[in-house]
């Protein structure tokens, strides 16, 4: 939904939805939702942290993944997630 949501034009949305079609979905889990409510009650006012990120940093520390993102700066205050730029632009 994020992608979708920086997409500028019909012919973007459809690029994202190709590139994901393939992969699956990862539902939070109520541990996640706890995580990411404190995360975003804790730091959004003091660092910007939004609703969303703070949701997708939860999912990706519950299930110790490591996040690729372009966006590295608005995880930076959650602690004990891992993320890294998937690809030099």
């Amino acid at each position: 939904m994020e992608l979708v949501q920086d997409a500028h034009n019909h012919r973007q949305v459809r690029e994202v939805l190709r590139l994901v079609k393939l992969m699956s979905v990862v539902w939070p889990t109520e541990a996640d939702c706890d995580r990411a409510r404190a995360d975003f009650v804790a730091f959004h006012l003091s660092h910007r942290l939004g609703l969303i990120d703070a949701l997708i940093g939860a999912c990706a520390i519950g299930r110790a993944a490591t996040l690729c993102t372009f966006n590295v700066k608005h995880y930076r205050v959650m602690s004990g997630l891992v993320t890294e730029q998937p690809y030099a632009r």
